[in-house]
């Protein structure tokens, strides 16, 4: 697999980090340019962490088997490492947290003029740094409030700019996976689980504790054959709220979530039209109210907000 270059950084290795040869170029790179050679291994480590991702949602995909062969498996795993490198290195990117974490395993200071000594040896201690930054636990996940599966709160939009930050720069990357699987916009499918997990501060919750990872809220319903978190909720029933316990899906991750929901709206002929005018944030938005993803009757409006939100937030992290 191959890394973009970075920007300005005429002389960066274009193998994976992980590679013992690209590993020493880097260090090389690191003397002259310690902040360029940072963003570069930021970048690779992104670009692995997307191939897995891809890996994984296509494992999750039963396949008819009539072509599969060794041939076609090797296309699909070429084609994974092309998306993944595309994929990478984007505004508001997972590349970001990992940058921040090699940036201060590096001693490097906010003007990047550290000296050679700073940085020997950075290529082994960067590839620890973001390997922690990806095992962080997300944003959002030690809350303890259940959530809202209709998206019937109104206060996703206002949530602090901190961390509705920490939550676009959290969940970015699984939503441009998502974004390939379906043809909807990544900042739609953000906001959207922005606004039912109230920008990750409400999470629902199995009975032993544990997260379930639902970022859009999906029920389990009788041909869900994974693990389930009952929780209460509110539904609106003739336009009046009402609290109900409901069960819902859970998953192992956060990226499984958007995998999930990725493979609902391409698959389900109930949300044909939602992806169909999915470019469209008014059209995706009132697209869902009708196919009647949630039953408050504000959804769409509520929806259409937190998008906004989330499209300026976007801009001022580029």
């Amino acid at each position: 697999m191959c890394a973009f270059p970075t920007k300005g950084l005429s002389s960066a290795p274009q193998g994976l980090a992980a590679d013992t040869r690209t590993l020493d170029s880097l260090r090389n790179v690191a003397k002259n340019d310690p902040r360029g050679a940072a963003k570069e291994v930021a970048k690779q480590f992104e670009s692995l962490f997307m191939q897995e991702m891809l890996k994984s949602m296509r494992q999750a995909t039963q396949s008819s088997g009539l072509l599969d062969n060794e041939g076609s498996q090797l296309g699909t795993e070429l084609l994974d490492k092309q998306l993944s490198t595309q994929l990478s290195g984007q505004p508001g990117g997972l590349h970001g947290a990992i940058l921040r974490q090699l940036e201060r395993g590096m001693g490097l200071d906010k003007a990047g003029t550290h000296g050679a000594q700073a940085v020997q040896g950075s290529g082994a201690a960067g590839q620890a740094a973001a390997s922690r930054a990806l095992a962080a636990p997300l944003p959002g996940q030690a809350a303890n409030a259940p959530a809202r599966a209709d998206g019937a709160s109104a206060t996703a939009a206002a949530a602090p700019r901190g961390k509705a930050h920490e939550f676009i720069a959290a969940h970015q990357g699984a939503a441009r996976v998502a974004e390939v699987a379906t043809g909807i916009p990544a900042t739609f499918m953000l906001a959207q689980a922005a606004h039912e997990t109230g920008w990750g501060k409400r999470d629902i919750r199995k009975a032993d504790g544990s997260p379930s990872h639902n970022l859009f809220g999906i029920k389990a319903g009788s041909d869900w054959k994974g693990p389930v978190a009952e929780v209460r909720t509110t539904e609106y029933v003739g336009g009046q709220p009402r609290q109900v316990v409901a069960r819902f899906r859970a998953y192992a991750s956060a990226e499984e979530s958007f995998a999930d929901y990725a493979r609902l709206m391409k698959n389900s002929p109930r949300y044909a039209q939602v992806v169909a005018s999915g470019s469209n944030a008014q059209g995706f938005a009132q697209g869902l109210q009708r196919a009647g993803y949630a039953t408050d009757p504000a959804y769409a409006d509520k929806l259409g907000r937190v998008i906004d939100t989330t499209l300026r937030l976007q801009r001022a992290m580029t």
